[in-house]
């Protein structure tokens, strides 16, 4: 039989959106999960809560935080966000939050929908309706990032006209729809399990002019960006362009790209894999990201090896340097055998 603490779990996970806005509101929703610094409401991207249940296993309400490895619930959450001495005071709380008016419960009778809002299911139906790169706007971007070599099967499309839902820090007018290069997320299977966006703007061919030109929807914990099939060595990477970046000097070595500090640090591991390369971005991020992800590494006998940049993150590297002196700080880092085989 469930407890009633149990019970007000659940239903605070039922309302995890609603629940993370009140008390975890320095942080905001970035696709399936609400991302803040930790427990006690600082900003920041370490801590993530799942907003929704998946297949996974994964229930929402539940959280990690990627810095410090503690895990719990949501009324861990409202607990430590009040300051609260004892549990009782913890429930009552929540059982205050749980009674306020209909209207944070959503509509009675919803219509049914095609897809739920950033899940899944809505990350497969915008990747079906995405185009080439190649002759796109999005390719025009990535080229004047120097990043101008792509290989059959890569993960990277391109959207004409991909809806933006603005936040509160955007304009309350603003434009609702701007081209986008659209990357698909996999897990290790190869699933489609969300999709990040880059908006472009057509005019300057840089990112749109909103508050967050980047952003990730559907399930992207342990899951990734991948390109090329998993090996006994890969790299992984932060960002989505630190990882094309180190494509165009090692276009052989598999990669994957984590699309955050947070969830770079919670990426699953396949099964063949000893050796993982973290091409890190030089920040604090980048720190906590490369400590929790050697430590993940070590438990489960892979070696981590950093690739550290020379101009804050490789595609930094790749502007300022080129290919050449970029494969040449490479080389120094790399084991000998992978610089034969990779570079």
């Amino acid at each position: 039989m469930s407890s009633p603490a149990s019970d007000v779990a659940r239903h605070l996970g039922e309302n995890a959106e609603a629940v993370c806005r009140r008390y975890l509101s320095n942080g905001r929703r970035e696709g399936h999960y609400w991302m803040v610094g930790d427990v006690r409401n600082t900003p920041g991207r370490s801590l993530y809560v799942r907003l929704s249940s998946s297949g996974d296993g994964g229930a929402a309400g539940k959280w990690t935080d990627a810095a410090s490895g503690d895990h719990g619930d949501l009324l861990d959450i409202i607990a430590a966000s009040c300051g609260h001495a004892g549990f009782r005071e913890t429930l009552d709380e929540a059982r205050r939050f749980l009674s306020l008016p209909p209207s944070l419960e959503g509509p009675r009778n919803p219509a049914p929908s095609k897809a739920q809002r950033g899940s899944p299911e809505s990350a497969r139906r915008l990747l079906a309706a995405t185009k080439p790169l190649r002759g796109s706007l999005g390719e025009a971007y990535l080229a004047g990032r120097l990043i101008t070599d792509f290989h059959a099967g890569d993960p990277v499309r391109f959207h004409p006209h991909c809806f933006y839902r603005p936040s509160s820090d955007d304009a309350p007018r603003g434009r609702r729809a701007w081209p986008a290069i659209i990357a698909a997320v996999t897990d290790l299977a190869g699933t489609v399990t969300g999709v990040h966006r880059t908006w472009l703007d057509p005019e300057t061919k840089d990112k749109a002019p909103v508050a967050y030109p980047r952003r990730a929807m559907g399930h992207l914990l342990g899951n990734g960006v991948r390109f090329g099939a998993s090996g006994v060595v890969m790299a992984a990477g932060e960002g989505l362009e630190t990882i094309l970046s180190l494509r165009q000097v090692m276009p052989t070595l598999p990669m994957i790209a984590g699309l955050s500090g947070a969830h770079l640090a919670a990426i699953a591991f396949p099964e063949r894999l000893k050796r993982l390369y973290v091409a890190r971005d030089d920040d604090p991020a980048g720190d906590t990201a490369l400590a929790k992800l050697g430590e993940r590494a070590s438990e489960c006998g892979i070696e981590a090896c950093p690739l550290e940049p020379r101009h804050g993150d490789f595609n930094g590297d790749l502007r300022a340097l080129g290919r050449s002196a970029m494969a040449a700080s490479l080389r120094g880092q790399l084991m000998s055998a992978d610089r034969m085989e990779y570079l």
